[in-house]
């Protein structure tokens, strides 16, 4: 038997914040896969190395966790004013899924930084010396990103001292802009509530608060899943009867909110929305053996990603998280002690996040205007990533 040579797609194996993932210039995907279906998502799904029923992915570039098992494709703008169309897919690890439902916003940032590197920025828009400001249409969500990334001789700078809780080594610092991140059709609150009442089974009757801003998140309180808020990454993800239980939380908050209509599809469509349970501030030790000191942050947050618990905070959900602390009456404003002004700082299980936003009411109807944080990102490897021929 004859068997073909693999297939090399030129690609970059990049960082943007807590994420990693695998980048592609629309381009440079084979034919097939240029366009939305199963010959793309099998691309994906082969490159990250899933379905994996070992949960390893040691046959493919993902790291086995969900921060590390992504997939971007870039091109030029289809929109007016904006240099580049973002594409992102969320790869389960042990499933045959892409999930194309939503937006990282940490790998948002390695979008900007990727749109220079890949030469899809005009380049009367990169200075030679100073910071070249990238507007992406992230395409998933319809959505403006601005990236203000850092130039030095013509190109992006990566290196610097900016130092974000949850990566290991300083980079350089990377602003961005989430423009008005709600859909306009949608309200922030699609129940209407700023708190609503979900019975579950297994769990119990308890409040939570479902918003859509930045990304569909349904939030509840540590104590009524029977944790403190200051839990790592092992407390949770060893429990697999816990996971279940948070799992058919998510689901009921997805059902509430009208993302899905039977909680089979909740299989479909497992990066949104996000389960994330908050708790006033006390003091934690995070992962890196750091203490965080109440005093240092407002509030304790805990987000789950693809069924299990998050290393840090996905930015998507911190967008969330500032905008629902800012807003009177929410489960994430009263365990932030009703917090006043235009930013938060929360602890998550890496250490702290600063997220700035804007929200005002008009008729009765609150809306998100922006959100700003700052992250980093670098390109970790730059050329082919191989695939079986037969895997498209």
């Amino acid at each position: 038997m004859v068997f073909k040579p693999q297939r090399k797609i030129p690609a970059t194996y990049m960082r943007g914040g807590t994420s990693k993932g695998v980048f592609f210039r629309l381009k440079d995907l084979p034919e097939a896969c240029q366009q939305p279906g199963a010959a793309r998502d099998n691309l994906f799904l082969r490159v990250i190395g899933s379905p994996d029923p070992y949960g390893a992915h040691i046959d493919g570039m993902g790291g086995a966790t969900s921060s590390t098992s992504k997939c971007v494709i870039l091109s030029k703008s289809s929109q007016p004013d904006h240099d580049v169309d973002y594409l992102y897919g969320q790869v389960s690890i042990d499933s045959a899924f892409v999930d194309w439902s939503g937006n990282c916003g940490n790998l948002s940032t390695a979008a900007g930084a990727f749109a220079i590197h890949a030469g899809l920025v005009d380049p009367e828009r990169v200075p030679e010396n100073g910071t070249c400001v990238v507007r992406i249409w992230q395409a998933n969500i319809g959505k403006t990103i601005i990236a203000h990334v850092p130039i030095s001789q013509g190109q992006v700078q990566e290196t610097g001292d900016f130092e974000l809780d949850g990566v290991a080594f300083p980079a350089a610092e990377i602003v961005l802009e989430f423009v008005d991140p709600v859909n306009d059709e949608d309200s922030i609150f699609p129940t209407g509530n700023l708190v609503d009442e979900l019975e579950v089974q297994g769990v119990g009757k308890f409040p939570a608060t479902l918003i859509k801003a930045g990304i569909p998140t349904v939030f509840v309180n540590a104590h009524d899943m029977g944790y403190s808020g200051t839990e790592l990454r092992e407390a949770i993800n060893s429990d697999s009867a816990a996971l279940e239980q948070l799992e058919s939380v998510r689901v009921a908050g997805a059902l509430r909110m009208g993302l899905i209509k039977t909680p089979e599809e909740a299989i479909t469509r497992q990066h949104t929305p996000k389960l994330v349970f908050v708790a006033p501030p006390k003091d934690y030790q995070s992962s890196s053996g750091r203490t965080i000191k109440a005093d240092e942050i407002e509030l304790l947050v805990r987000a789950l990603s693809m069924g299990k618990l998050h290393h840090a905070m996905m930015g998507t959900a911190a967008i969330a998280i500032a905008t629902a602390a800012a807003i009177p009456g929410t489960l994430v404003n009263l365990a932030a002690d009703n917090i006043e002004g235009d930013q938060v700082t929360f602890g998550h299980p890496s250490g702290t996040l600063k997220v700035g936003v804007h929200v005002i009411q008009e008729a009765g109807e609150w809306c998100v205007t922006k959100a700003i944080m700052s992250r980093s990102a670098r390109v970790l490897m730059d050329g082919v990533v191989c695939i079986p021929d037969s895997a498209i």
